[in-house]
């Protein structure tokens, strides 16, 4: 495969994201793929309350002030999204996520749905792998939010457009072996501590020495009250104390 790159890299392939590889790939939208796995880590978890984000504010430079870092974002009152790869991609993203939602709502009178919200922004995401002089955004978002009739939807999107539903999901560095914790530990019907705790036992073992519940940024959407809130630091550690 690393020698089908080099070989597809030689030919050009890879100089624009309009151009398919002879096996069918866009390489542009792979390397993309890779810039997210370089990304701090994002959970996402539907809990019996309602849906959890939570994610590593992980500083390039030490002198930072932790609370300009912001990888949380609220897109509505009944709709949040945490980014990872490219921030500066992502906060593009979330500002056209917010005006579509606000859109609808003067519109409608209405909250946007969920996944009327995730399709719209996985179009964008998908036109821009398909544009001359264009790249694809190099970012995947969490989308995690309570629709007017109480069901609790959480979305995953790629660089390519694509999106997929989940009950609980990782994107960012240590995807794959947060997920597989998940993918064990994870269970229907789960409370919010409960998806909390696990959330941080799974950041806890993959980042290791790494790990600081400092930088660590959480928000909830509840079923009840279909209501966006940040998570305070001190619920967080009371929650896993």
């Amino acid at each position: 495969m690393e020698q089908e790159t080099v070989n597809h890299q030689m030919m050009g392939y890879d100089r624009t994201s309009t151009m398919f590889s002879p096996d069918g790939r866009l390489l542009q939208v792979e390397y993309a793929k890779k810039t997210i796995r370089q990304g701090s880590t994002a959970i996402g978890m539907v809990c019996k309350e309602g849906v959890l984000l939570l994610t590593d504010k992980r500083f390039a430079n030490r002198l930072i002030v932790g609370e300009s870092v912001e990888k949380l974002f609220q897109i509505d009152g009944h709709l949040g999204a945490t980014i990872s790869g490219f921030v500066s991609d992502g906060r593009i993203l979330i500002e056209k996520a917010r005006i579509r939602a606000q859109q609808h709502r003067v519109t409608y009178d209405e909250p946007i749905d969920v996944l009327e919200l995730v399709r719209g922004i996985c179009d964008m995401k998908q036109w821009f792998t398909q544009v001359g002089g264009a790249r694809p955004f190099g970012v995947s978002i969490l989308f995690g939010g309570v629709d007017e009739d109480g069901e609790s939807k959480l979305f995953a999107t790629e660089p390519s457009g694509i999106f997929f539903q989940y009950k609980a999901v990782a994107i960012g560095e240590g995807e794959v072996e947060v997920s597989n914790i998940l993918d064990k530990e994870y269970k229907d019907g789960m409370s919010f501590n409960e998806g909390i705790s696990l959330a941080m036992r799974a950041l806890r073992k993959v980042l290791g020495k790494d790990f600081d519940i400092n930088r660590i940024s959480a928000a909830f959407v509840g079923v009840d009250d279909k209501k966006y809130r940040k998570i305070e630091l001190n619920e967080l550690k009371k929650i896993i104390k």
